[in-house]
């Protein structure tokens, strides 16, 4: 929620500032069990909290007609797709398992707990990036924070930093998008973040296609959500369920008690 509050502070300032995040496409787990189907319903439920932040923030600022919600922030998921072989064991018809040897689509699971910020800090552990996991005295967890003095925004006179921090990031966008861009340089920019989405869409065309013919630039894909000029989140249109395995991308509340997952 706090980088939706930071997001809306900067439209009303009127400055850039962009947030990509990449989470699993579901948790540990089965898609289809009832604790991960909780734990997706509150992660759609805080998407859509941090939306409607913003796009109340865009709409205060009279820029409905210029911005959407996604120009300042967007969701991510990994995956792979690898061509059919016909010298594996076919599993029995209509199962999961004959589903994922059809179409050889999997995704690639983020443990990893991490965050680049303004390309200048970084932030890498086990522990999530929460108060909780970082107060020190609660979860049996870790983490590490770093910059370089020499390469802040403050030391470089507002220029862009080049340090290692921003080498970092460059080298993961070049590993999840499978090329660099100009654009690339300049994370906060529209252009930027334009680009980064066309290729996240591209490329879960490309995992969801009925046959595998325009590969996958990468791994990084757009997480399967739709959002709309007044922040409303839904699951995206023919794909309800994450495909093969099921399990509803917004998840279902059930009976299992909040405080088991949340």
């Amino acid at each position: 929620m706090e980088l939706a509050l930071k997001i809306a502070n900067k439209i009303k300032a009127n400055e850039r500032f962009s947030v990509y995040i990449v989470i699993p496409m579901w948790p540990e787990g089965s898609p289809t069990s009832a604790a991960v189907q909780e734990i997706l319903f509150w992660q759609g439920q805080t998407m859509a909290m941090m939306y409607s932040v913003i796009a109340q923030a865009i709409k205060n600022a009279g820029l409905s007609d210029q911005h959407h919600p996604q120009d300042y922030l967007n969701f991510f998921c990994l995956g792979k797709r690898e061509v059919s072989s016909s010298r594996r064991s076919k599993p029995t018809e209509n199962s999961v398992l004959a589903s994922v040897q059809k179409f050889q689509r999997f995704m690639i699971y983020v443990h990893a707990k991490g965050m680049i910020v303004d390309d200048e800090y970084v932030i890498l552990g086990s522990a999530n990036i929460n108060q909780r996991s970082l107060d020190g005295s609660r979860d049996t967890e870790i983490a590490m924070g770093a910059y370089q003095p020499t390469h802040t925004w403050a030391a470089t006179t507002n220029s862009h930093p080049r340090g290692q921090v921003y080498g970092y990031r460059m080298s993961l966008w070049a590993e999840h998008l499978g090329e660099l861009e100009d654009c690339f340089r300049e994370p906060q920019s529209l252009e930027c973040i334009k680009r980064v989405n066309k290729i996240a869409k591209s490329n879960w065309k490309a995992y969801v296609a009925e046959k595998y013919k325009k590969k996958m630039i990468g791994h990084l894909m757009q997480y399967p959500i739709e959002i709309n000029k007044d922040g409303n989140v839904s699951s995206l249109q023919h794909y309800e369920s994450f495909p093969d395995v099921g399990g509803k991308v917004l998840g279902t509340p059930t009976n299992l008690p909040d405080a088991l997952t949340t």
